[in-house]
């Protein structure tokens, strides 16, 4: 599949509606007003509705405070990643080198982001990362020129232990994908928990993305733990929570995870999902006016419905608007751009949230519980959580 590269001017506000824009593979380098945004996401292939999403809510953050970044005129570029970390080096150049990009907002796929963040720590392109919760980035690779508005892997993870052990939850089975993500999330997952008093009986994993459970389920239930932990997404975590059904241990032992694990899957996993918990930092139901204007916006702009990759993308446009706000324009000022950025108070959708010292949000973990199709939130699982960071040295 060869990589698609769109250019468009401000006008086009609705991603993936017909647009006037006209194409413009040359724009003059002379037009100093203008700041050149790059969008590398995935359009195609299973995450394309997540950068859809995305897209969307950059768009709509920027277009609520005026369609402008500091008074300055926006010029979009974007290239679909397809979720390829083989090509992710060479897109992300493709947007810094040829297209001569400001900022490079992408992206969802952890491999993939990678790439992109190779190419930031090697040209200083301004890279804000709207999902990937790879824990290098802003870890042990940080740089002052990369900021994050999601999460790390193992930060829904870091507020799962306490709840459990709260609910008297003593003994835990943990099982994921042998794969980063699914690592990463269990290190937040085995801190809390045993830092609260909990015992991990056995850790259980099958190589990503296999969907084979029923041995694993076979073992769980002759271990007989008081619940089971787990980090699993998209249609695997769907085929999981079924499957855990199918195998009569849904009414036996307790099912809690990361919050993707029943993340935009309610439809596909049916009945099976009800009574699940989960710790995440957003809920579609999240019952607050902020949450509810968001969503209204959104629906009546896109005709969809938003969900956490909106809110995520959302918050990208709103650092970058705010920073560019604060340095009145002038993007040459790096130092004091990414001075701004560190300090904003982001009033998301998802609560309230601030930037930590490696630049990913400190923000609130909500615990949520399966109810009719519905991520229904029923507390907070940790205040304002921040990842470790560790390993982080901020240079320049």
């Amino acid at each position: 599949m060869t990589t698609r590269r769109i250019v468009l001017t401000r006008g086009a506000a609705l991603v993936g509606a017909a647009s006037t824009s006209l194409l413009l593979p040359t724009i003059a380098r002379s037009q100093s007003d203008r700041i050149r945004v790059g969008l590398m996401l995935p359009y195609t292939g299973t995450f394309a509705q997540l950068g859809v999403a995305i897209e969307n809510g950059v768009r709509m953050a920027i277009d609520e405070r005026g369609g402008k970044l500091g008074g300055r005129t926006i010029e979009w570029f974007k290239v679909d990643d397809e979720s390829e970390p083989s090509k992710g080096v060479e897109n992300a150049q493709r947007l810094v080198q040829r297209d001569k990009v400001d900022v490079l907002i992408g992206t969802v796929h952890s491999g993939v982001q990678m790439g992109i963040h190779r190419v930031a720590r090697d040209t200083g392109v301004l890279n804000i990362i709207p999902n990937a919760g790879v824990h290098a980035a802003t870890r042990s690779l940080c740089a002052p020129n990369v900021f994050r508005t999601s999460f790390t892997n193992s930060q829904p993870t870091l507020a799962l232990g306490k709840p459990m052990m709260d609910k008297g939850l003593k003994r835990t089975v943990w099982i994921t994908w042998k794969y980063a993500a699914g690592e990463e999330a269990f290190e937040g997952f085995k801190e809390s928990y045993t830092k609260a008093g909990g015992t991990i009986v056995r850790e259980l994993g099958l190589p990503f993305p296999n969907v084979e459970f029923q041995a694993l389920l076979t073992e769980i239930a002759s271990l007989r733990p008081d619940a089971v932990a787990c980090f699993f997404a998209g249609g695997g975590a769907a085929k999981f929570i079924r499957d855990y059904a199918a195998a009569g241990l849904k009414d036996r032992i307790p099912l809690w995870g990361s919050g993707f694990l029943t993340e935009g899957v309610l439809d596909a996993a049916g009945p099976a999902a009800e009574g699940i918990m989960t710790t995440m930092h957003y809920a579609d139901s999240l019952d607050t006016p902020r949450n509810k204007q968001f969503r209204l916006a959104y629906a009546k702009a896109f005709r969809l419905q938003p969900d956490v990759y909106a809110v995520q993308g959302y918050d990208s446009g709103l650092l970058l608007s705010q920073g560019m706000e604060a340095v009145k324009g002038d993007f040459g000022n790096k130092k004091a751009l990414y001075a701004a950025m560190e300090k904003q108070t982001i009033d998301s959708p998802r609560g309230k949230w601030t930037m930590s010292p490696s630049h990913n949000p400190i923000q609130d973990m909500y615990l949520r519980r399966v109810e009719n199709k519905d991520n229904k939130v029923v507390g907070i699982a940790a205040k304002a959580l921040a990842d470790s960071g560790a390993g982080c040295r901020m240079a320049g």
